[in-house]
């Protein structure tokens, strides 16, 4: 896969213009870091890669829709199904159980394949929704606030586990926090200013 690149981006809710003549190019096998103030466009330049909104304007090339893995700011967890399971549904080829059982504990989630993820933590949703975007067949992830409600040292195991199961694939994250990204090893290359 080759760079992502953006050219002139524009999109607007109503009168209320979010992202305007946003271009930039995020280069292949990276961790590129957007970053800016709350109601900047971070999250609405997310969904724009992954196609689930369309720019008013400009263009997005290089994305290829059918290798696309996500984090959401919201977990977009099935709750009555197993965590386990939940991955599954994204990356299936993962039926090792006992490969499976591997990945949930170097996330730090061992032993909770099976436990409905309606009775989880709000920590451990947010890893099993990590999980899902790393297990499944992709060659862009992208994650928007990936570490939030998790602590220093859990967001230390998990940013290690992330950063080991990469594969060279391209991630575009958005965050507050430089330090998130710094634990990635990642860097802030597009910063959104709030218009």
């Amino acid at each position: 896969m080759g760079g992502i690149v953006l050219g002139g981006l524009y999109k607007a809710f109503g009168e209320k213009r979010v992202l305007e003549n946003v271009s930039h190019t995020f280069e292949a096998g990276k961790i590129h870091g957007v970053m800016g103030p709350s109601g900047c466009g971070k999250t609405t330049l997310l969904h724009i890669l992954l196609g689930l909104l369309k720019p008013d304007a400009g263009t997005v090339s290089g994305a290829n829709p059918g290798a696309l893995s996500a984090v959401f700011q919201e977990d977009r967890l099935c709750e009555r199904l197993g965590a386990g399971a939940n991955v599954r549904l994204a990356a299936p080829q993962w039926r090792d159980r006992i490969a499976l059982r591997a990945l949930f504990e170097e996330m730090g989630l061992g032993g909770a394949e099976k436990t409905p993820v309606y009775e989880l933590s709000g920590g451990m949703k947010r890893r099993v929704a990590l999980l899902r975007a790393l297990a499944a067949p992709s060659e862009l992830i992208v994650m928007d606030e990936p570490f939030t409600g998790l602590d220093g040292a859990m967001k230390e195991t998990v940013a290690g586990c992330v950063r080991r199961r990469l594969d060279g694939r391209t991630v575009i994250m958005a965050t507050h926090s430089e330090g998130d990204l710094d634990l990635l090893g990642g860097s802030a290359g597009l910063i959104l200013p709030l218009l």
